[in-house]
């Protein structure tokens, strides 16, 4: 199994709908080095026995489908997006496997309900994210 690109925002909601069990999406961008850090590892666990016909690996380049992008609130890349029998989840921004790789796991091996909350602030630590659109900093979160 590889991971499948989506390159329509019609591709994408065909994907979610279809495919049992877990959905991974990955929104990425060429230029984003934390996701060509994380791309071969998402590769390697696309190939895992573990994973197969279990869960679905799929990536979009949000400069590509930007609509897409801002329906699903990708903030920073690389963000996951986790679907389970079409529906959403929760996501995790930042390229950290071993969180990513413990999301993966409890949501393909352990029951979970439907539009969980967002990931936990540990969960979500945007270690290796890129922002999208403007630089942020520290005091430009301040009031």
């Amino acid at each position: 199994m590889t991971v499948h690109i989506i390159e329509t925002a019609s591709q994408f909601k065909e994907t979610i709908a279809r495919e049992k069990g877990l959905v991974v999406v990955d929104a990425f961008a060429t230029w984003c080095g934390p996701c060509k850090a994380i791309a071969p590892v998402i590769s390697k666990w696309s190939n895992l026995d573990e994973y197969k016909d279990k869960v679905h690996f799929t990536k979009f380049d949000v400069d590509e489908l930007p609509e897409l992008a801002q329906e699903l609130g990708i903030r920073a890349m690389p963000t996951f997006v986790f679907f389970k029998d079409g529906e959403r989840l929760t996501q995790f921004s930042g390229a950290n496997p071993p969180a990513l790789e413990a999301l993966v796991k409890k949501h393909t091996f352990e029951e979970s309900s439907p539009v969980e909350k967002e990931a936990s602030p540990v969960e979500a630590s945007p270690v290796g994210a890129s922002p999208v659109g403007k630089e942020s900093s520290p005091d430009s979160e301040k009031e």
